[in-house]
């Protein structure tokens, strides 16, 4: 804890990270706090699960007072998001007794309303905090502290044109500190205009390459999910996420995983909020140890003791790559990130390629059964005839086997 006393904490928040079983702080936290605590803006890259939330939060719950209104807001880019920054700031503040309500779509309006009004710091996504907002029953007029956590992703989502409402109703004089795993031009945009000669932090990947393994797998569509159920099977894991591109293949996978006896959760920006948080209560919890998710879904979720991360479709880039591998190989433990290739991925899997910070190296497939698949969950792509089943890919161009 003698890390965390110098940082100039006060006592009822170190009590509280003792008690939480905090020992040191990370590199976001030792580097933020007390510049956070000074009042100064903060421009960080720091990905999920790099210990971010105490690193806003702690300066946040220091300066609020309890009965004095709204004076922090943290925007978010999903429900999930928003409910663990949520449960985080209200496990870190228990002893200053602040109230933390978060604020997200796809619940009644009415509840939020009343707890908006006993609370001092709100959690939310854009779109309902803009919402609360043209209704007049949230009133950020005298917030103090701006959080904008995740921002890479909530542009990703379309959501700049709500963030800039936003901000422009916020106080001119106020603290605005912004998370991102990724700095754009988009984001220095932000920045430029919206904060106040904000300190730039470079927070290292959490990802370890020297503990990371990276393979790809280049085979005929009609494998490729007997491919993965092999690997599932065969493999010795511990939690496992399987990224799909689209919601459709992530209830594909989902309902065909079931058929053939593994449990399989899925989540995806169409379920509905409780459906969601069950979801990642089993998960957690291990009763469930294979996830399938959207990228959008997964975003923000910060999910420990992660061994194995399979591509299941290919993302457009290689930062979403990045992000995808980025959950397993932490803190010391060893990780392994596969990817499942056919001819329709070629075009993503070259533009991922073309990141050479990125060492993938392509492995041959074992000799699979080919598993039957419910004729009424088909994933995207499978109503096609696989024309280039023969042909492969390697370094970025196809060869013929």
């Amino acid at each position: 804890m003698e890390k965390f006393k110098v940082l100039r904490l006060n006592e009822n928040l170190l009590r509280v990270l003792q008690e939480e079983g905090f020992t040191e702080p990370t590199e976001v936290q030792e580097k933020a706090i007390p510049l956070a605590l000074e009042g100064k803006d903060i421009l960080a890259s720091s990905a999920t699960g790099s210990g971010k939330t105490l690193a806003y939060g702690a300066s946040i719950i220091e300066t609020s007072v309890k009965g004095k209104g709204v004076q922090a807001l943290i925007l978010t880019p999903t429900r999930e998001l928003a409910e663990q920054v949520s449960q985080n700031l209200r496990k870190f503040s228990k002893l200053h007794r602040l109230t933390v309500t978060e604020v997200y779509g796809g619940v009644a309006l009415g509840p939020q309303i009343q707890r908006i009004q006993r609370s001092e710091i709100i959690v939310g996504t854009p779109g309902r905090i803009l919402d609360h907002l043209n209704r007049r029953s949230l009133d950020i007029s005298r917030i103090r502290t701006l959080v904008l956590d995740e921002a890479d992703r909530m542009l990703d989502m379309g959501f700049i044109d709500d963030l800039k409402r936003i901000i422009e109703r916020c106080p001119k004089h106020r603290q605005t500190m912004l998370f991102s795993a990724t700095i754009s031009r988009d984001i220095e945009r932000i920045a430029n205009n919206y904060m106040n000669n904000p300190i730039r932090i470079d927070i290292n990947n959490q990802v370890d390459p020297s503990k990371l393994r990276q393979v790809y797998y280049d085979v005929p569509q009609q494998i490729k999910f007997s491919l993965l159920v092999n690997f599932l099977r065969n493999e010795q894991t511990n939690l496992v996420m399987v990224f799909c591109n689209t919601k459709r293949n992530v209830d594909f996978l989902a309902e065909n995983l079931k058929m053939h006896n593994i449990d399989a959760l899925a989540i995806h920006g169409g379920f509905s909020q409780n459906k969601r948080s069950e979801t990642m209560i089993r998960f957690h919890s291990g009763k469930a140890k294979v996830l399938i998710c959207t990228d959008v879904a997964a975003r923000g979720l910060d999910i420990k003791n992660v061994s194995h991360v399979y591509n299941y479709d290919i993302p457009k880039t290689s930062t979403d790559y990045i992000h995808r591998i980025g959950r397993t190989a932490r803190a010391g433990k060893d990780g392994i990130a596969v990817s499942l290739l056919c001819s329709r991925d070629y075009d993503n899997f070259q533009r991922v390629k073309s990141d050479r910070s990125l060492n993938i190296t392509r492995e041959d497939a074992p000799k699979v059964e080919i598993l039957q698949i419910n004729p009424q969950k088909r994933e995207f792509g499978r109503n096609f005839r696989d024309r280039n089943s023969g042909r492969g890919f390697q370094h970025g161009h196809r060869w013929n086997h």
